[in-house]
């Protein structure tokens, strides 16, 4: 097991280094103030406020400062850097060749603050291995291993990802992710590496190892609904609302701490879910419709009468977790059904013209 705190006191120890030895002030305090290095991460404007030049003007200067550094660390004779480089690109590696720049602090340096994330991206900035992309709307920040020299291609990949993932309609298992994304041109030797590639995107999520959009429910629940509907889709079978309860709980999702009670006033109210026994629930998509057991026998004669008693038991039974003696007792309503042989049943409905 490698020593993160010697590896975190490396890698601090390497950027400070590399800080210092910007040798004019306003250029250090850029670099420093841009990357949060001293604890604070700030904007092109409010650097630009505080040393009295516009945003532009210090985006110039980062950027011209950053390439002279990288230059200086190119010849090879700071072996310091080249070895926090090397842990840097071994994290990477155990995580698919890319990671988020909080999972990647977290990892090297057991911090998630933002002056850890401003070591780690600092350094992966003055790397020729390596790159770091910024972030917006739809993308997080992050350091990826790459022969590219910007982030554009790496935003690329992203968005194909994206775009697969919407073709397909429903989530996958991370090779099935892999699958996705060769099948939109990207070239992947491992499903980790395709893992991470869209682990960058705002617009992608992942549970319990199936990947999707962030909109669909089986990968980012919102709210106990959507939990009770994961629930049932892994489970695949009706489930009382009690072992719905116990899974929800069980399960790794944020704010697991409902009762029982209140997952089965959920399960009342959503029309994703059927009542088909007694606390007995089932995905309305697996075929099953609301309704009473009279209801369902209904349904059943409606579309095919007369049906030998057994074959409605039967034909209940594949939508219903009742007793078949529930399913015979309605069947003697006799307001609803008739039998019209010998264990023979249709609806009791009015003959054409007789005004019953």
């Amino acid at each position: 097991m490698p020593d993160i705190s010697a590896i975190k006191q490396q890698l601090e120890s390497v950027a400070k280094k590399v800080l210092m030895a910007i040798d004019r002030p306003r250029e250090r305090e850029v670099i420093e103030r841009r990357f949060g290095l001293a604890g604070t991460k700030e904007t092109l404007e409010a650097v630009g406020e505080i040393l009295g030049i516009t945003r532009e003007r210090v985006r110039q200067i980062e950027k011209a400062t950053l390439i002279r550094t990288k230059i200086g660390l190119d010849d090879g004779k700071n072996p310091a850097f080249d070895a926090a480089e090397v842990e840097i690109v071994k994290a990477l590696h155990e995580l698919g060749r890319g990671a988020r720049t909080d999972t990647l602090a977290q990892k090297l340096l057991n911090a998630n603050d933002t002056k850890a994330r401003g070591v780690i991206t600092f350094l992966a900035e003055l790397s020729n291995k390596m790159v770091a992309t910024t972030e917006n709307d739809r993308y997080y920040p992050a350091i990826v291993l790459t022969n590219d020299k910007e982030d554009k291609a790496v935003k690329q990949a992203v968005d194909k990802i994206v775009e697969a993932l919407k073709q397909h309609g429903q989530p996958v298992d991370k090779d099935g992710l892999f699958k996705l994304a060769s099948s939109a041109g990207l070239k992947y030797e491992h499903p980790d590496e395709t893992a991470a590639i869209a682990n960058i995107s705002k617009q992608i999520a992942s549970l319990d190892s199936k990947w999707g959009l962030v909109k669909w429910p089986l990968v980012n629940p919102r709210n106990i609904r959507d939990k009770i509907y994961i629930v049932l889709q892994y489970a695949g079978k009706p489930t009382h609302f009690s072992d719905i309860a116990a899974a929800v709980k069980s399960q790794n999702f944020r704010r697991n701490n409902v009762t029982e009670q209140a997952i089965h006033n959920e399960l009342i109210k959503d029309d994703r879910f059927i009542l088909v026994g007694r606390g007995i629930y089932a995905l309305s998509e697996w075929g099953y419709k609301k309704g009473s057991i009279t209801d369902v026998i209904r349904e059943i004669l409606r579309k095919e009468s007369p049906l030998h008693r057994e074959e409605i038991v039967r034909r209940v039974l594949k939508v219903r977790q009742v007793r078949e003696a529930t399913v015979l007792l309605n069947l003697q309503n006799q307001k609803e059904f008739k039998r019209v042989a010998k264990a023979q049943y249709a609806l009791d409905e009015p003959a054409a013209g007789t005004g019953k």
